[in-house]
């Protein structure tokens, strides 16, 4: 019986994981965890065989979490299920270890087929987001401009900056300097061709509320 691990900050949304998987006899839930604290702490005592990870997380990105298990343990496999944009985040967790992203929107219908693909040793993406990267392959295109040109730390600051948070909390969250900081939303300013703070608020709470968090 696969053992599988849920992480995500919404208790709701643990419960409907849980139940699902619950309900499925080749599969069992080994641990819940509301933030990437809890879930380190819970990988001392148990070893699942597939973690699904929100990427959102009260005070952590689910992305530095992925780094955190895999360095850990490079044989847990990682399904991320999230609200955010695929066409966005897909092949920057693929990079990181995972082998698989669902949306939320679809998780219900969607979450035990993908877990068993993940389990299965292959990678699980929507058919849109398989067509779109094998696009690029082939073309060899790839996307230079706006946020895609984020770096993924650049990328997760600039949500912060949406989010309201300050640079000194954003620091602390992060385990980085103030400057530090500073520094990276310099270089988003660059990138997103922004002339100003104040243009650079605007717009990443106008891209916050876009993406519905």
């Amino acid at each position: 019986m696969a053992k599988i691990l849920i992480v995500d900050d919404h208790p709701l949304v643990r419960a409907g994981f849980s139940q699902l998987i619950s309900d499925t006899a080749d599969l069992e839930v080994c641990g819940e965890a509301g933030d990437m604290a809890a879930a380190l702490t819970l990988l001392d005592s148990i070893t699942p065989d597939l973690a699904i990870i929100d990427l959102s997380l009260a005070g952590s990105s689910g992305m530095d979490l992925i780094e955190h298990i895999k360095a850990r343990n490079s044989d847990i496999l990682i399904l991320v299920a999230s609200m955010h944009d695929e066409s966005l985040y897909a092949e920057r967790v693929l990079a990181l270890g995972a082998r698989g992203y669902i949306n939320k929107q679809e998780a219900q219908e969607k979450i035990i087929p993908a877990i068993r693909q993940v389990l299965g040793g292959k990678v699980y993406l929507s058919e849109h987001m398989t067509d779109s990267i094998l696009n690029h392959m082939v073309s060899g295109t790839d996307d230079k401009y706006g946020i895609n040109a984020l770096s993924n730390r650049e990328l997760q600051v600039f949500e912060m900056i949406g989010q309201g948070i300050a640079p000194g909390k954003m620091a602390k969250q992060l385990n980085l300097s103030v400057k530090t900081i500073e520094t990276h939303q310099a270089h988003i300013k660059k990138k997103l061709g922004l002339t100003s703070a104040h243009k650079l608020t605007h717009r990443a709470i106008r891209w916050v509320l876009e993406q519905g968090r």
